[in-house]
């Protein structure tokens, strides 16, 4: 095949921007906070089911401080009602039974009161560590909502980014016979598809060719498109190339 050296060398602004496009593509696709959003989703997950978890032990203990102010209500309902029927008996048995039942009641309200600082000591224990794994939950909330809205920057930027450099390859491939072009593309599809040959080193697959390619390059007319015989892309020939 044969194309002029202007054309072969407009080949690399061609693999150029097919590389900067792939590289908006990944970009727009595979933006660089995925993997730290995906591991904040488990997280996130994982923060949500302990928080429930804690979350039902503090109401369990709500519910429990909340029966034994009912019980210690009841209780002293009841001193206080035997304590009036006390003052007003008149009968000396009567008064010595509700004695004897002001003091068990007063032991009962002892106990329950004991047990109602054992609860609220609990429940502080227990909403404190609710607020604490909501506090955990909030930060792993804000660094998602933080890198999401990064993404989905970078994601528009990255399309912006890819149809610029696609109109801009649109127009120098218009520039490129259609042969030649074909030939990039197949051989785009498994290499570089064009690269310029420096100093002996294809900067395609960076291998250094060996010697009597090199001489069979050096024989070869300006106008003829060779290949590297590592990767197979295009060799485009240059004063860089250092064939003189």
């Amino acid at each position: 095949m044969n194309a002029s050296p202007e054309n072969q060398r407009t080949l690399l602004d061609i693999a150029d921007l097919d590389r900067r496009i792939a590289q908006a593509e990944r970009a727009r696709t595979q933006p660089s906070q995925g993997a730290r959003i995906t591991e904040l989703v488990a997280i996130r997950q994982e923060q949500l089911r302990e928080l429930t978890s804690l979350t039902g032990v503090r109401d369990d203990v709500r519910t429990e401080l909340k029966r034994l102010e009912s019980d210690v209500a009841v209780v002293e309902q009841r001193r206080n009602r035997d304590a009036e029927r006390l003052a007003a008996s008149t009968n000396s048995k009567d008064a010595q039974a509700l004695e004897h039942e002001l003091a068990s009641l007063a032991r009962r309200q002892s106990n329950l009161e004991d047990a109602e600082l054992d609860v609220m000591g609990r429940l502080e224990e227990a909403e404190a560590a609710v607020a604490a794994q909501q506090a955990l939950l909030a930060t792993t909330t804000a660094e998602g909502t933080a890198l999401t809205s990064q993404a989905k920057a970078d994601v528009a930027a990255a399309t912006d980014r890819g149809a610029e450099l696609a109109r801009d390859r649109a127009a120098v491939v218009a520039t490129v016979p259609a042969d030649l072009l074909a030939e990039y593309t197949r051989r785009a599809a498994n290499s570089a598809g064009a690269a310029l040959l420096t100093r002996a080193t294809c900067e395609g697959c960076r291998m250094v060719l060996p010697s009597t390619d090199l001489n069979d390059i050096r024989r070869a007319k300006d106008d003829l498109v060779v290949f590297c015989p590592e990767c197979g892309c295009i060799l485009v020939r240059t004063e860089e190339s250092g064939l003189a």
